[in-house]
């Protein structure tokens, strides 16, 4: 697979006695396509091109309407002909119905109209086209409004078209599409497909990963979607698209308007080896090449299968986390702080991204949907959230709700602060709740917020220390039982 480079734009200011006339470039079939997502992608297509000796005159229509016209690159890739850029031009603003009725404002012209099951045409002056202005709202906020037409029929004024507009012949300068526009100058007359390249805003992709449990256990099934959107005001044909997973960094302007697992599968399975999407690492970020060229038209959005793994272990976590404050820096000395503000008990599902566990590559970020197989056979939503780009070998959480049948509860049944001393004391008991019929494992999560230097002097089980400010209690419930534990922690300073 070819990478991927970015080159800049060779222009120079030339002057030359040869002049040709304004040549068309036509679009040769079958695009390339890079997409980000983050609403960008770069665009690459070959341009025909039959120069001169001299200057010639250049004009390529199908362009995207969100281009970037200082990161167009057009070269001869073999490196044959020096194609040098003396001047550019970019039109984005193809005419439309109410552009061209702009522009016959104030002008008869016919409009096209159904009359008794005939059709009939009908002169109209253009007295006021169509336009989109701002306003002001009742509030002092503005917003866009659209100016109703008004045409003069008959020496009477409508506010609407009283047909279909019939426009006399375009000028020179109109375009019915995005184009770009180019003196270019080259020693000698030559012939070369030269490639062109540019950045374009309005397109994106994410993905979607679709994991079904069965009806007991812990396995899960993964499905991935690709998703690619295309709002560039453009359709691509037979286009060869690739996709980059990361966060490439790109200067935003205001501007208007292969690894993989044993049991893991990019795109369809198949025993006749259907077409693959192809992924690798490329510089600091991750590259996915859909396998078959595909026509991506604008305001669509194309889907593709790019994971399939079987029998991914996974395990479900009930998390407490009763109170949420965190250590910022400095003494906190309130008796009120910390107490219980938490009653709901986290659900999270936990796997690894490793070949051991059928995957075992590069993930990127996009939403998670989870679903249970009832007892009927059918799939039941049991939550969703989104996971970041998760290279692999590491172990992905993800939240999907609160436990119905768990409850927390904590309370502080202590405080001390020494009169004269540096130090605090309190006391804290966190109860849980099992209302299910069966036993529960529960993560109970305490943050020491009030100062760095802290220690457990009591404690009525065992905990582990997370990190400087947190320790984690690992409490088993009984079915329909409750279980509560308890710890004093002293603060000096």
């Amino acid at each position: 697979m070819k990478c991927l480079k970015l080159l800049p734009l060779t222009a120079a200011l030339l002057v030359g006695s040869v002049q040709a006339e304004p040549q068309q470039a036509s679009q040769a079939t079958g695009p390339a396509i890079t997409v980000y997502n983050q609403n960008f992608g770069v665009v690459r297509d070959a341009v025909p091109l039959d120069l001169d000796g001299g200057i010639t005159e250049v004009s390529y229509s199908g362009v995207t309407s969100q281009l970037e016209p200082e990161s167009v690159v057009l070269r001869d890739p073999e490196g044959k002909v020096q194609i040098r850029v003396v001047e550019q031009s970019y039109r984005g603003d193809p005419v439309d119905e109410m552009g061209l009725l702009q522009m016959f404002e104030g002008k008869t012209i016919d409009f096209k109209k159904t009359l008794d099951g005939r059709e009939v045409v009908v002169e109209g002056r253009i007295i006021r086209a169509p336009k989109q202005v701002m306003a002001k709202n009742q509030h002092g906020g503005t917003y866009q409004k659209t100016l109703q037409p008004i045409i003069e029929v008959d020496s009477q004024l409508v506010t609407s078209l009283p047909g279909t507009p019939l426009f006399p012949s375009l000028g020179d300068d109109s375009i019915l599409e995005p184009t770009l526009s180019w003196k270019l100058f080259s020693q000698e007359a030559a012939k070369v497909d030269a490639q062109l390249s540019y950045l374009t805003d309005g397109m994106t992709w994410k993905s979607d990963y679709n994991l079904v449990l069965p009806e007991a256990g812990d396995e899960v099934s993964m499905t991935g979607w690709i998703s690619i959107e295309n709002n560039t005001g453009t359709t691509f044909k037979d286009a060869k698209i690739k996709l980059i997973a990361g966060d490439v960094n790109k200067v935003e302007e205001n501007r208007q308007p292969q690894s993989r697992g044993r049991a893991m599968e990019m795109a369809m399975v198949s025993s006749r080896a259907a077409p693959e999407v192809e992924a690798k690492k490329f510089d600091e970020f991750h590259m996915y090449s859909l396998p078959l060229a595909t026509t991506l038209r604008d305001r669509e959005t194309k889907q593709v299968e790019f994971v399939r793994a079987e029998k991914v272990q996974t395990k479900k976590l009930y998390v407490y986390e009763g109170f949420q404050g965190r250590f910022y820096g400095g003494m906190n000395t309130n008796q009120n702080y910390g107490q219980n503000a938490q009653p709901d008990v986290a659900i999270y599902r936990e796997f690894k991204n490793s070949e051991e566990n059928g995957l075992g590559a590069a993930l990127p970020a996009g939403r998670t949907r989870f679903y249970r197989m009832d007892s009927d056979g059918q799939l039941e939503f049991t939550g969703e959230n989104t996971i970041d780009h998760t290279p692999k070998n590491e172990t992905i959480r993800v939240y999907l709700g609160n436990a119905f049948d768990l409850v927390g509860e904590r309370k502080r049944t202590n405080f001390y602060k020494h009169p004269s001393r540096d130090l605090i004391r309190e006391t804290f008991e966190i109860e849980i709740r099992n209302r299910s019929d069966e036993d529960v494992s529960v993560q109970v999560l305490e943050h020491l917020y009030r100062w760095s230097n802290w220690e457990i002097v009591e404690n009525s089980q065992d905990f582990e220390k997370s990190d400087a400010q947190t320790i984690e209690f690992n409490v088993t419930v009984g079915a329909d039982k409750t279980k509560t534990v308890s710890y004093t922690v002293e603060y000096t300073w």
